[in-house]
């Protein structure tokens, strides 16, 4: 599986998610820069990676989706490829158009920053297809309340578009969003940080399960 990790000013998560995705595929994922107007050929993922892009001035995220890469992702993910959008990069993928929604201000109006159970809500994805029922991933996120109008909600919920949901709602998200999926289940976008529980030195290794099932997956299909 080859993967491109992006980073733009602010990112502090390019550096866990490229380590994860090394440590399951055995390949060092490209380094992309937000001011490339390219992605490597032959790429089976691009993963946009947490943080505070550009401070998260304006709303969270909404620079980055018009950094000059980000044509290239949106154009990467209509033709059919995988991308993977975790905190900021959930936030980058909204705004972008890829995912429907918004994120908005915790409900508590705090950061939180924990470790979260989880439900895998769905396993008809490349994505949490061999992730059992439940996971532990640590959140750490201002603007993680996840909002949608009904219709959308609904949609979400008819087409089984809902990755993850809250076990114990930290942020108010609607229906106890916690990562969404698009209309053809190629793209992800998750607040929690599978990449964060990627080693048992830093208190557990779930995140590893989810990378490795996700290298599996792609290398099968």
């Amino acid at each position: 599986m080859k993967a491109a990790v992006i980073t733009f000013p602010g990112s502090n998560c390019d550096r866990d998610m490229a380590v994860a995705l090394e440590r399951a595929t055995g390949r060092t994922p490209a380094e992309v820069w937000h001011k490339d107007t390219e992605l490597p050929g032959g790429l089976d993922l691009v993963a946009v990676p947490g943080g505070f892009s550009f401070g998260d001035y304006l709303r969270c995220g909404a620079i980055a989706a018009r950094a000059p890469i980000m044509n290239a992702v949106v154009d990467f993910a209509l033709r059919g490829g995988h991308v993977l959008g975790v905190c900021n990069g959930f936030q980058i993928l909204i705004e972008a158009g890829l995912l429907p929604g918004a994120l908005m201000r915790n409900a508590g109006l705090k950061y939180v920053c924990r470790a979260q159970s989880l439900r895998i809500a769905t396993h008809d994805s490349v994505w949490t297809r061999g992730l059992g029922e439940s996971a532990t991933y640590y959140i750490a996120h201002h603007d993680g309340n996840y909002v949608a109008d009904e219709e959308t909600l609904a949609r979400l919920t008819a087409e089984d578009r809902v990755a993850f949901t809250y076990e114990g709602n930290p942020n108010g998200s609607m229906h106890d969003i916690a990562g969404v999926l698009s209309e053809n289940r190629r793209v992800l976008g998750m607040m929690p940080h599978p990449e964060r529980l990627n080693d048992a030195a830093l208190g557990g290794t779930d995140g590893t399960r989810f990378f490795e099932g996700l290298a599996g997956a792609l290398v099968t299909a």
